[in-house]
């Protein structure tokens, strides 16, 4: 695990944009495509925009994205595929796009397409009940489906509310389609990139506890590739002498 630690958000956004990108460049370079997993949110903001701007050959670039709200069309401000096409692909125009439509019929088909063969990087966020994609606590460790139906607890709906994507929690959709955390789980290199003061006691609840489908992403820890992009404000809780690595696994400490 290795950590990376910002003075802001903008310039986490850069870095994380900058590593990214040569993994993509560097998968490309050696077998003529790269697969990614992009997540949402405004926490992702700044390393979108970045990312966009990357000299990469985004024509050999498949995307596939973590979740959807249910039966939430997508002309709806706080729709993922809206906000996919407008800040990555309308911008790079990858080589295939992947979207969740919300649909639980349509899960069978992404799955199909997503387990053709690997996933170079998953960028996955980190919520503020430290959900990954839409799996809020307790979140299911075992399934090994990609995709799953999933109920959202009060605190994603009231992030949700918080960062403006509705006016309040009873507009927030109460069901979303997932990626699960086994498939997520799969991606080859994991990045999360988490700014933002209000997300501090997640990211300090993720470092400093062992493994708990209390606090998804704990389980981050335990993949052999997976490195976090946090700022200032994101680390400001965390106890370096308390964060609790995977066991048997060291961690990185870069600022």
């Amino acid at each position: 695990m290795k950590i990376i630690v910002s003075k802001d958000a903008k310039l986490l956004g850069e870095r994380a944009a900058d590593f990214v990108a040569d993994i993509l460049k560097e998968c490309i370079a050696e077998k003529g495509s790269a697969r990614i997993v992009l997540s949402t949110g405004a926490s992702q903001f700044t390393t979108l925009e970045a990312l966009v701007q990357k000299d990469v050959d985004w024509s050999k670039v498949e995307m596939f994205h973590l979740d959807e709200y249910v039966n939430l069309p997508e002309t709806h401000i706080a729709s993922f595929r809206k906000y996919l096409r407008e800040r990555f692909i309308d911008k790079v125009h990858p080589g295939a796009a992947h979207l969740v439509d919300g649909s639980p019929e349509s899960i069978a088909d992404i799955t199909a397409a997503l387990r053709e063969k690997p996933v170079d990087i998953g960028l996955i966020g980190i919520g503020e009940n430290a959900h990954i994609a839409f799996n809020d606590p307790p979140a299911d460790f075992d399934t090994k489906e990609a995709y799953i139906v999933v109920n959202l607890n009060d605190t994603c709906k009231n992030q949700q509310v918080h960062e403006g994507w509705f006016a309040n929690v009873d507009e927030v959709p109460k069901q979303a389609v997932s990626m699960t955390v086994w498939q997520i789980m799969q991606c080859k290199r994991i990045v999360s990139c988490v700014p933002y003061a209000v997300k501090a006691g997640a990211v300090q609840k993720t470092l400093e506890n062992d493994k708990t489908n209390l606090i998804p992403a704990t389980i981050l820890k335990e993949h052999p590739d997976f490195t976090l992009f946090v700022d200032e404000d994101s680390f400001s809780g965390v106890t370096e002498e308390k964060i609790r690595p995977a066991a048997g696994c060291g961690y990185t400490l870069e600022r």
